[in-house]
């Protein structure tokens, strides 16, 4: 297990490299537009321009480039400096973080609530009308997209703009949980059901085929045999094996999410990395597109180190 952490580890390493070569050619060496141009403000003079090339180590190569941004990068944990606020990025980055991990966190605890319960009673009730129910509502929600059912759902029960049951907090009303947890609660919700309605239905419907898939195996009917409950075995034997590609996916969507979910913290203006990363692109800003795309790689890599680790405790079969 060890070497193999360590074997992950280093290819991580090596991801991470690799995503931060890409990122920094399409957004440092590629863009038609001048990062000095853009830092300068408007109407510069060709000399304040060259000043801050300079300044800026844009007048070397661009492998020379490169090498000053990962060994800041990887000494410093330095994303460089935001054009439009002059702002370092790292720091924009780790003030929006806590409103992104809370939505993404707060989401996944309440898709995997309503999903896992949902697939395994249809799964257990196949063919019944609770089963047709249950995936004909979890087919729905896939298919309606995030940003409508946010702006419905605002419309419909935020206090604001509710004309249905305004009972929760509308947009624009996110509060650290440091200020006031009961407020950052509330605030959040309206977006947490609204990230977990696409995501829960997903995990209902992968849940029910694999649990499907593993109620047939010869160790079940084994268990069964053994005059096991059905309980206990649909949830100790059955639910243990069916779980284990839920896991993967689960790993992949945190990692995403916590790099910002762009759809609903825009709908919701919530100040999240997925937020700063909109306003970054519509501004050009493109050493904060660059941070945001790192660090969110960063994420996913990371959730699916854990991920596999998580497999050898999930599933006894599974060896490294």
């Amino acid at each position: 297990m060890i070497s193999y952490i360590i074997r992950r580890l280093l290819w991580a390493v090596l991801l991470l490299l690799v995503v931060s070569f890409i990122t920094f050619l399409m957004f440092q060496v590629l863009p038609s537009a001048d990062p000095a141009l853009l830092r300068a403000g408007r109407n510069p003079s060709p000399e304040v321009v060259a000043a801050i090339s300079h300044n800026l180590g844009l007048d070397k190569p661009w492998p020379v480039q490169y090498w000053i941004y990962i060994k800041n990068l990887v000494l410093h944990f330095d994303f460089g400096y935001s054009y439009q606020n002059n702002v370092a990025v790292r720091t924009t980055i780790f003030d929006r973080l806590p409103a992104t991990a809370s939505l993404a966190l707060g989401g996944a605890v309440v898709w995997l609530l309503i999903g896992i319960p949902v697939g395994i009673i249809s799964a257990i009730k196949r063919g019944t009308i609770l089963d047709r129910l249950a995936m004909g509502g979890a087919l729905l929600a896939i298919s309606a997209p995030v940003y409508w059912v946010g702006l419905v759902s605002i419309y419909l029960f935020s206090k604001d703009l509710g004309k249905l049951a305004p009972i929760f907090q509308g947009s624009g009303q996110y509060t650290p949980f440091t200020t006031d947890p009961v407020q950052w609660a509330s605030a959040l919700i309206l977006p947490w059901i609204v990230l977990a309605t696409a995501f829960a239905a997903i995990y209902a419907r992968f849940l029910r085929a694999n649990l499907l898939d593993v109620m047939g195996e010869d160790y079940i009917r084994t268990a069964r045999a053994k005059g096991l409950g059905a309980k206990r075995v649909v949830l100790k034997h059955g639910v243990r094996s069916a779980v284990t590609p839920i896991v993967t996916i689960l790993g992949i969507d945190l990692g995403v999410l916590l790099g910002g979910a762009i759809l609903t913290e825009t709908v919701f203006n919530i100040p999240g990395i997925g937020r700063l990363a909109y306003t970054a692109i519509t501004r050009g800003d493109m050493p904060t597109i660059q941070g945001t795309v790192i660090f969110a790689a960063f994420f996913i890599i990371f959730l699916n180190l854990i991920v596999d680790i998580a497999y050898s405790f999930l599933d006894p079969r599974v060896r490294y």
